[in-house]
């Protein structure tokens, strides 16, 4: 009898042993979810969005696994480089943004890669000292956490490559709308929120390592508006954004 007892033990302990290990895995090396906390990327994504994000594109570092273990002890395993117009997420450490007490996970939009030259003037972003175009397509009234509503202009941004955004903006004339040149060093990269006049972004911190990219950002799949929780299913329809369920993000 206390034979079998140890061996249901040991049974059990391993069967869920090597279930953790396989989740641990998929976090790691595949997919992970992640939630949306602040307003950074406004339009594109809103507080509430839920999403799920890739890990494989860009190689894998110590910031792929759950607490930046040290498993990867330096550099990327099988690295790639983003692309301009990609949504990712990344690790900012204290070292890059002293204002924090601890790490935490950013995320943003690739504006420019390595060798590349970045300046904002009177709210314009130039890339390599070239314009990059924006068009006007209207504007929005939102309200912020605190009930204040705010008129936001809308644009279409066209980076170099050809990729299409919208931005929205408060006006041209904000903090961080004239910047000093900034190069991104060779093993950076540099990221700014799609809600230009509302986003900590490298025009703040400067460029990120791209050691600490974690993945990118594929797909919604729940949003909530912030008025329910998913148990309350009578509520449903008051609460999930059911537009935004299952969006492709580019």
């Amino acid at each position: 009898m206390e034979k079998a007892q140890k061996k249901g033990f040991w049974s059990n302990f391993w069967g869920l042993f090597w279930a953790l290990m396989i989740a641990l895995g998929i976090r790691a090396f595949w997919f992970e979810p992640y939630n949306i906390p602040s307003g950074s990327m406004i339009p594109t994504l809103l507080v509430g969005d839920y999403l799920f994000i890739t890990k494989y594109d860009y190689g894998y570092s110590r910031h792929s696994f759950p607490f930046s273990l040290p498993i990867i002890p330096s550099g990327r395993i099988f690295e790639k480089m983003p692309k301009q117009g990609d949504i990712v997420i990344f690790r900012m450490t204290p070292e890059i943004q002293p204002t924090l007490q601890t790490s935490i996970d950013y995320i943003k939009r690739v504006i420019a890669l390595p060798g590349d030259t970045v300046q904002m003037k009177n709210g314009r972003l130039y890339i390599n000292d070239v314009l990059v175009e924006r068009t006007k397509i209207g504007e929005e009234k939102m309200k912020l956490e605190a009930g204040k509503e705010i008129t936001y202009t809308k644009y279409i941004e066209t980076l170099p490559n050809g990729i299409q955004h919208v931005i929205f903006e408060i006006n041209d004339n904000l903090q961080a709308d004239n910047t000093e040149k900034m190069t991104v060093p060779d093993g950076y990269f540099f990221a700014m929120g799609d809600n230009r006049d509302n986003s900590l972004d490298c025009r703040f911190f400067g460029p990120v390592p791209l050691v600490n990219l974690e993945g990118k950002a594929r797909f919604i799949f729940y949003s909530n508006n912030g008025e329910g929780s998913f148990w309350q299913f009578w509520k449903w329809k008051d609460f999930i954004r059911t537009d935004r369920l299952f969006r492709k993000l580019i």
